[in-house]
């Protein structure tokens, strides 16, 4: 065989990894647009459940849940941004499904055990930090936001400064588009860090962390959290110091799991005779 002919056999299965890979990002795509699509029919819907933590406290504190658009596009803008977040967690499933079918074929059985898990596990850990996110941390933030306003005809007046009129009121008249976007970050943000279990776990199967080695970058991994608290929150104490908390609450999960699944493999080699001694010193 000639060398031209062995690299038009080596090309071969490239090509046809490439072709595979634009079938399953196209089938992504569709179900990312229908599922978008059909969130767009349905934005006003899923825009006023998520306002569900700001009415609640705006209704704690006597006042109308009223929003506003401050331009006349912004209703558009904000019909999209609901539609882009419904249609990605509708096409979840298949998008997952869809990258499953590409990595599974180059998979050995035992990767193939391995890796499932925390493809499921993956999208349960977002949900529940969303979730998280949206019915504590949310309207504990806003309560604190709210908590500036200043009405000055009913007794709830801040203390008086002498050049502002007594009268005066500086009441919140939000922005539908502002509180989305807060509110969207919230979400993201606990969702991404509540990965952390399932991305150290993975780690530490592929042989990449250790809990020995986690457990020694505690200190740094305490000042990497407070940088990302400050960073992904607004500048409020309350939500960075839950973000701080639940973050911290997890890497430690992160070394108990990735300790039990050293465990597993120490555990499989001692079965199969495979165990070094000389590791356990």
């Amino acid at each position: 065989m000639s060398q031209s002919d062995e690299l038009d056999d080596s090309a071969a299965p490239l090509i046809e990894h490439l072709a595979e890979l634009r079938t399953r990002l196209i089938r992504s795509v569709i179900a990312f647009l229908i599922g978008m699509i059909i969130c767009f029919t349905v934005a006003t819907p899923i825009f006023n459940f998520l306002t569900a933590p700001l009415c609640q406290v705006l209704s704690e504190r006597g006042q109308d849940c009223d929003l506003i658009f401050i331009s006349p596009q912004e209703g558009f803008f904000v019909a999209i941004k609901v539609s882009l977040l419904g249609g990605l967690m509708l096409s979840f499933p298949v998008i997952a499904h869809q990258m499953w079918r590409f990595v599974a074929p180059g998979l050995y059985k035992n990767e193939k055990g391995a890796f499932l898990p925390f493809l499921i596990s993956s999208p349960l850990m977002f949900l529940l930090g969303a979730s998280f996110a949206f019915y504590v941390v949310t309207p504990l933030a806003y309560d604190f936001f709210l908590g500036f306003q200043q009405f000055g005809n009913d007794g709830q007046a801040l203390p008086a400064d002498p050049g502002v009129p007594s009268g005066l009121s500086v009441v919140f008249q939000g922005s539908a588009q502002e509180y989305l976007n807060l509110t969207i970050k919230f979400i993201v943000a606990f969702g991404m860090c509540f990965q952390l279990p399932v991305l150290l776990t993975l780690m530490g199967k592929a042989g990449l962390v250790s809990s020995e080695g986690l457990g020694n970058v505690r200190k740094y991994a305490v000042v990497a959290i407070l940088v990302l608290a400050a960073l992904v929150t607004p500048p409020d104490v309350i939500t960075q110091v839950i973000l701080f908390v639940v973050v911290y609450g997890l890497y430690e999960v992160s070394i108990f799991l990735v300790r039990r699944v050293e465990g597993q493999r120490e555990a499989k080699l001692r079965a199969e005779g495979l165990w070094d001694e000389d590791e356990d010193l």
